[in-house]
């Protein structure tokens, strides 16, 4: 299957890397010890996205596709227990429509903006996905959540999104912050730049803790391994959440190797490191001009600041192998789905999760579905169905258009927010994520009560999509917490405190816990009904990985 995505992307025009004798290059990434991920430079998903959009376009241009831009899909309609249709917003004038279909897919990522600050685009939601788990389709997994341990940090409360630094930095970079409190207070005064802290008094941590991968450990070990140093005091910024990775030695060893190859002096060490960082920047050159235009640091000169942030959610809607809900003719594809992924994904694997299910699962499995219509005739939007989802969708509207209350959207996002990312963010316990149940519930009540939402329906109004989306996610937020809390073994992305080993490393139950969490929807979060899907392994041994 990879090989055949490879080509595909290939085809459309995707620049993957190669090497000198032009064959497609490799390089190690988190979680494994060879070379085995392929890339296109530092931006690997951004030329995936291209590729396919440019496949995209050329339909439309052929008249294939019909694309709706800068619409929102409100709720999906169903005809006889089946997907018929859905009803969308057009963001621009603010006009309801109605789509009637034989199929639906749902395509619209993941749900990571749930915790407020996270790498994913702004517009990035939930509701797609969340309406048709209302409609009955069911919501696998929701706790899994991936935090990127490779992140520009957090520098204040102004901020809206954070900004994800490429994976591939950490083949180069060393993660470290200083052993001493004093350093770091000094740091954070700004009488102590990092380059002056001599090599004894670093931490390289990861290096320490992990000697077999080192800085390449998974990301969920890497983001939790540096959340334990900043929590124990040891963060290099002011708000106290941020490590050092540092390109110093890979710029000093790739020196040396162009000065030998060269015939130059090794020993000349403004030499080296000139060549050492020409050989940087032709691998990394964009992510580190992007760094620098954000932070204002130059990270060749000095180690670039990095802290873990919310970047995939390997949860999401339920789909059998087909990629059908539990809602006949809905479908569900890429990040939207919980498949493939479990607790934990490796780095490139969501990006080939999306293309699969896209160009080589989806086409054929839904011929089959639709076999079964090919007598059917175009859906009448006319019907009561249609009319009845279409009424719901204005009267929620309205009710926010109408409500005049004294705090904003974003007011309540943030809040929720900060919520998820202390109570459900990188280690949750019993007692914080029964807190963030309560304390949801009660956000979700005040966001009905006195949210203000300006403007009118039909028009242009950001603040009025955005207070859809924050209606579902603060429905989710309180699912989230509950399968968290359901959960207590330690897995991938979900660690549970009061499983952990001695030495602080997830501790997975395999006994009482292989299964996917598969919620239905009861009226409100609090009701859902858990089914268990059992995870049955034939081929394959289960067993906890080391990564020592």
């Amino acid at each position: 299957m990879s090989t055949n995505i490879i080509d595909q992307c290939v085809a459309q025009g995707v620049p993957f890397a190669r090497d000198y004798g032009g064959l497609l290059d490799n390089r190690s990434f988190g979680g494994v010890l060879v070379s085995r991920t392929f890339y296109a430079k530092g931006q690997t998903g951004q030329q995936l996205l291209l590729g396919a959009y440019s496949a995209m376009n050329r339909q439309i241009g052929r008249g294939k596709i019909k694309m709706f831009n800068r619409h929102e899909m409100m709720d999906l309609v169903l005809v006889d227990g089946k997907a018929r249709g859905i009803i969308t917003r057009n963001l621009v004038n603010g006009k309801i429509e109605r789509h009637g279909a034989h199929a639906v897919v749902i395509a619209s990522g993941g749900y990571g903006n749930v915790f407020f600050l996270s790498t994913n685009a702004m517009g990035s939601n939930v509701s797609a996905g969340w309406k048709i788990h209302k409609k009955g389709a069911h919501f696998a997994n929701p706790c899994f959540t991936q935090i990127h341990p490779t992140c520009i940090p957090v520098s204040g409360d102004h901020q809206s999104k954070l900004t994800l630094m490429s994976e591939s930095l950490r083949n180069d970079g060393r993660i470290w912050v200083p052993k001493k409190k004093e350093d770091v207070e000094a740091i954070r005064s700004g009488n102590l730049k990092a380059i002056n802290i001599p090599e004894d008094d670093r931490d390289y941590y990861l290096e320490r803790r992990y000697p077999a991968f080192g800085n390449l450990v998974p990301r969920d070990v890497a983001s939790r391994a540096a959340k334990e140093r900043c929590d124990a005091g040891f963060g290099v910024n002011k708000t106290g959440e941020a490590v050092y990775l540092d390109f110093a030695s890979a710029i000093n060893r790739y020196g040396k190797e162009q000065a030998h190859v060269k015939g130059l002096d090794e020993e000349d060490a403004s030499l080296v490191k000139k060549l050492g960082q020409d050989v940087v920047r032709a691998k990394y050159g964009n992510l580190f001009q992007m760094y620098e235009k954000i932070v204002d640091q130059n990270p060749y000169e000095m180690p670039m600041m990095i802290y873990p942030a919310v970047h995939y959610t390997m949860g999401g809607v339920w789909v059998d192998y087909n990629l059908m809900t539990s809602i006949p003719g809905c479908y569900a594809i890429g990040e939207a789905n919980f498949s493939d992924h479990g607790a934990n994904r490796l780095g490139a694997s969501a990006l080939m999760q999306g293309l699969a299910d896209g160009y080589f699962v989806l086409p054929y499995t839904i011929g089959d579905y639709l076999s079964n219509d090919i007598r059917t005739g175009s859906i009448d939007t006319q019907l009561p169905e249609f009319e009845k989802a279409e009424a719901s969708v204005k009267a929620q509207l309205e009710g926010f258009i109408g409500n005049k209350g004294k705090n904003s959207v974003d007011y309540y996002h943030r809040k929720l927010g900060k919520i998820m990312w202390d109570k459900c963010g990188m280690s949750r316990n019993e007692k914080g994520l029964k807190a963030a149940i309560k304390e949801i519930k009660q956000l979700r009540e005040d966001f009905y009560k006195n949210v203000n939402v300006p403007g009118r329906i039909n028009e242009f109004n950001e603040q009025l999509a955005k207070a859809a989306r924050v209606a579902d996610f603060l429905e989710l937020g309180e699912l989230f917490a509950k399968d968290a809390l359901e959960r207590t073994e330690s897995c991938g992305g979900h660690f549970r405190e009061e499983s952990q080993t001695p030495e602080g490393e997830a501790l997975r139950d395999d006994k009482n816990f292989t299964f996917v969490s598969a919620w239905e929807y009861k009226g409100e979060p609090s009701k859902a009904k858990i089914h268990k899907e059992d995870l049955k392994y034939e081929e394959i041994e289960v067993k906890t990985r080391s990564y020592k």
